[in-house]
């Protein structure tokens, strides 16, 4: 037999160097851990999305609406926006990948901050582009200056995630827009929104009302959070008609199940319940992060559903020890650690495990 036949089928060389998604740690088959890794929203599901999951599960013997109708005119109509001007997806990374896919080709550019969301890196070297990533200044936010200035020839998008994954500092809409300006009207621009609802000053949003002024500009938005559909994954996105009509065109026939389809919907209408968990977690997380802050920890600014603990070296071993402690985190080896804020319960757990290693701990490990 061949060396030829032996290797089997051509693969692209540089997938061999994708670099792999890590998703938030998870406990080990019947043991009960405080998982704080995910950015999952800890409240349950609203009674009525149970109740639509339950029936529309009778059905699942039929295909999903693919061109998801139903679910994109209740999007449009809640955002006061167009249908033409929506794209739902299995998640919103996953729209965030089929638009990448249609815009570049092998050897162009995408420019994004680091460290952001996991994602990015790999669905642009998915996609064929080249990763062009711009550390964030001293307070974790966006370099915007340099990331307009990275923008060339070769560049056909650039993501701003508002908040930003996993630091949880947000851009103003004025700042926001002045860059969104400086952009090149023929390069794309991805606001990645995904953790909007929980910042509560709308002023820290893109206004949608804004879309027709923009049209290289696509915002990203999930059920997967605060909606707590994480499970189902349903994301959407806005943007002009010809570039929603490009995503829907490269993304995977059927993405969006039917139980999806329908749970989002219900979700959607369930604005009380999504409203009181919001601020619930707020009011979770303010009090955690002044906890901790108390105790000595430096941790940015957020308005998400998580904070981020910027210990460098130290971030894998602190992970470590709190898979071995029961408290499940998020460790950036060499950066830091994001922890997501979960009930009150899980909350306290955790400032108790953090508590051992507190700056101010006069038992400090």
């Amino acid at each position: 037999m061949s060396s030829e036949k032996k290797r089997g089928a051509y693969i692209r060389p540089d997938i061999e160097s994708l670099p792999a998604y890590v998703p938030g740690a998870r406990p080990p088959a019947g043991v009960t851990m405080t998982k704080l890794s995910s950015n999952e929203n800890p409240a349950e599901p609203a009674p009525a999305v149970v109740e639509t999951i339950h029936r529309v599960a009778e059905q699942i013997n039929r295909y999903p609406d693919m061109n998801v109708t139903d679910l994109t005119e209740t999007v449009a109509a809640h955002y006061g926006v167009e249908p033409a001007n929506v794209a739902l997806g299995n998640g919103s990374v996953a729209l965030l990948s089929h638009a990448l896919t249609a815009l570049a080709i092998m050897g162009d550019e995408v420019v994004y901050p680091w460290r952001s969301f996991e994602a990015y890196p790999i669905i642009a070297q998915a996609a064929g582009a080249t990763s062009v990533r711009i550390p964030l200044l001293e307070d974790f936010s966006h370099d915007l200056d340099a990331m307009a200035a990275a923008v060339t020839d070769k560049t056909r998008a650039v993501i701003v995630c508002n908040p930003n994954n996993p630091t949880g500092n947000v851009i103003d809409r004025d700042t926001l827009m002045a860059f969104i300006d400086k952009v090149p009207p023929t390069v794309a621009v991805f606001v990645d929104e995904a953790y909007q609802e929980y910042v509560a000053d709308a002023r820290y949003a893109f206004d949608l009302a804004d879309l027709p002024r923009y049209p290289n500009v696509l915002v990203f938005r999930t059920f997967s959070k605060a909606y707590g559909l994480a499970g189902l994954r349903v994301g959407y996105c806005f943007g002009d008609a010809r570039l929603i009509s490009a995503v829907r065109t490269t993304s995977t026939p059927f993405g969006v199940n039917a139980i999806a389809q329908a749970a989002a919907m219900t979700a959607l209408a369930e604005q009380d319940v999504m409203t009181s968990q919001v601020e619930e977690a707020n009011a979770e997380r303010e009090r955690v992060v002044a906890k901790l802050r108390a105790d000595g920890w430096d941790i940015p600014q957020t308005v998400a559903n998580f904070f981020y603990l910027p210990i460098g070296e130290d971030a894998a071993q602190l992970a470590a020890d709190g898979v071995a402690e029961g408290v499940l985190i998020r460790g950036y080896p060499g950066d830091g650690v994001r922890v997501t804020v979960g009930n009150r319960a899980e909350n306290d757990r955790l400032v108790e495990f953090l508590g051992g290693y507190a700056p101010n701990s006069s038992t400090r490990r």
